[in-house]
């Protein structure tokens, strides 16, 4: 493999859409991690849900994110990251009025690692 080879950015990554208007990029999709960046318009979240094995970092790279867990809710933004653990119930969601543009890394990655636990909140 070449060193161009190695990288890795939203025109070349493998798209995907989830909610009413959310987008994903895998920019590293590996058995061992994940890197994917993902942008979340205004008013839009995802369902509330537990990893049991895979541990998660959210890193914004613009506008203002929120992460809701069980113990509150924590907004943070660019050049801020947020950890959760395994076996950590959270919701990621959009109460900016701007989009959000973040990465989450998961390691496992998080594919059959998922148990939703409330009803979707995309839109607003």
């Amino acid at each position: 493999m070449s060193p161009t080879d190695r990288i890795s950015d939203t025109s070349h990554a493998e798209h995907y859409s989830w909610g009413s208007a959310c987008d994903g990029w895998h920019l590293l999709k590996q058995a061992d991690l994940s890197v994917i960046q993902e942008r979340v318009p205004p008013g839009a979240g995802e369902v509330r849900h537990v990893h049991a094995r895979a541990r998660q970092f959210f890193f914004v790279l613009s506008g203002t994110a929120t992460l809701e867990f069980d113990s509150g809710a924590v907004s943070f933004g660019a050049g801020q990251g947020v950890h959760v653990e395994p076996g950590v119930a959270h919701r990621f969601a959009n109460h900016s009025p701007a989009d959000v543009e973040f990465l989450v890394i998961s390691t496992p990655p998080t594919s059959g690692d998922r148990t939703d636990l409330g009803p979707a909140t995309d839109a607003g």
